[in-house]
């Protein structure tokens, strides 16, 4: 990785002591970072590349009125910190209410426990995506599109603010996506995959049967019949869980969500029950090794666990400095930006679903006529509102797992949903496959995780009733 940053905190340090007194606060955030963009449709490349970026940004605050300048050019820094400190004291009109927070002098890296793709040449990276591109072809004549995307990037940031804080942080991630498309007369069916990691590169080396998995799922949808729309019991698996919780009740806890929302805000009360005694969300980053994991965020917080649901009862949400002082509540350490080019706001990183004591096999019983519902196709959120496309399902009938269906959206009130959650399974699985979406910066790598749960009264769209 370049070096430019070797030497920059001594000059971050001077410029904060010069400028902050004209603000309330002033924050300097440089980074270096260098990765791949492979993307293979079929068996022609669109993208192949290597890049390496540098820039930074600057924030600064004046009565509760924000400037924001970004860079790629370290040469005149000191005129984008005037620019931001302009446009600070031209809009702010009213406080500044950052929630304290220690200052921290630091220098951590997340730590790589096997290859670092930076090692490897960008030949072996596109070879491997040909040798995924393949085996999706290969799985069977009927699959008609295919792609493969590969992706790694390796950041590092140096931070400085005018509450003292100097700190400098490295990580490295890496993910890959994968779809196919099969055709049988008009019937088109479609897999889709995708994993990541901040470990090592060899996590995305050996998928083969994660990508055969795919494929074969597209082909063999080809053949099963919709599922009738109707009302069900639901089951769905630890994946879909961690889908849930991120997409329908994740974003609700992000506080930028609700501080200007007075509706919002009255639902999302501490203390109001949304669920059973057995229930319990988490979000933090400081759980190692998960791609939403850092030791601090991009305001220099370090890094927590916050638990969102206790016992079924709103207990947390997730925090920048300014929502947890608007708000009077403590900062979480969730203001994360994707990069250089974009302020922080209030955002995920690893949310999960704590497991609850039910057998998973025990999740099925007395169900006359219910769903299981595995992996996920896609999904969308509107406020309360969801609807996911689940990647497989099967009937479930008289408490057994039954015939393959295809076609199955799975949709509803989030609040309702969380009240309806009859038993929760005793398994758990991490994903790492996220990359969140929010405020314009698309991509940004999370965590999920969750076990299976079974769901009275869920909504499942498929083909009409008769």
């Amino acid at each position: 990785m370049p070096t430019l940053l070797a030497d920059a905190k001594n000059v971050l340090t001077d410029l904060i002591r010069r400028y902050q007194a004209q603000v309330d606060y002033l924050a300097i955030r440089l980074e270096e970072a260098e990765g791949t963009d492979i993307l293979l449709r079929g068996s022609r490349i669109e993208t192949l590349s290597e890049g390496i970026s540098i820039g930074g940004q600057v924030r600064a605050c004046y009565k509760g009125g924000w400037g924001f300048a970004s860079f790629n050019r370290l040469s005149n820094l000191n005129q984008h910190i005037e620019e931001a400190i302009a446009a600070a004291r031209l809009v702010g009109d009213e406080e500044t209410l950052l929630a304290p927070v220690p200052s921290i002098q630091d220098s951590r890296q997340i730590p790589i426990t096997g290859i670092d793709p930076r090692h490897i040449p960008l030949a072996q990276k596109k070879h491997l995506c040909h040798r995924y591109a393949e085996i999706l072809r290969s799985v069977d004549d009927r699959i008609t599109t295919t792609s493969v995307r590969y992706g790694d990037s390796a950041q590092r940031i140096v931070l400085a603010t005018s509450d003292g804080t100097l700190i400098e942080q490295s990580w490295v991630d890496l993910e890959m996506r994968f779809a196919a498309t099969a055709r049988h007369g008009e019937t088109v069916q479609t897999g889709r995959e995708t994993t990541g990691s901040r470990k090592a590169y060899e996590d995305l080396a050996n998928l083969d049967e994660q990508v055969r998995g795919t494929a074969q799922r597209a082909v063999d949808a080809l053949a099963l019949p919709s599922v009738k729309g109707n009302t069900y019991t639901v089951v769905i698996d630890p994946i879909l869980s961690g889908l849930f919780v991120h997409e329908a009740f994740g974003h609700l806890s992000e506080a930028d969500m609700t501080y200007e929302n007075p509706d919002l805000l009255e639902v999302m009360t501490l203390g109001r029950r949304f669920g059973s005694s057995e229930l319990q969300i988490f979000d933090g980053a400081a759980p190692e090794g998960h791609r939403g994991s850092y030791y601090y965020d991009d305001e220099g917080v370090p890094a927590t666990t916050t638990q969102l649901i206790k016992d079924g009862v709103l207990v947390g949400r997730l925090h920048s400095r300014e929502t947890a002082g608007k708000l009077g509540e403590s900062p979480t350490g969730n203001a994360r930006c994707l990069d250089y080019h974009y302020p922080p706001i209030v955002r995920m990183t690893n949310t999960w679903i704590e497991p609850g004591k039910t057998p998973v096999t025990d999740l099925f019983a007395d169900i006359k006529e219910g769903v299981y519902a595995r992996n996920w196709l896609g999904g969308m959120t509107n406020g309360e509102m969801f609807t996911f496309a689940a990647g497989e399902a099967w009937m479930i009938r008289n408490g057994e797992i039954a015939e393959p269906v295809r076609d199955v959206n799975l949709s509803g009130n989030v609040f309702t949903t969380l009240a309806d959650i009859e038993a929760i399974g005793n398994d758990f699985f991490w994903d790492e496959s996220g990359g969140c979406g929010k405020g314009g910066q698309s991509g940004l790598a999370v965590g999920v995780g969750g076990p299976s749960l079974r769901i009275r009264n869920v909504v499942v769209g498929g083909e009409a009733i008769d």
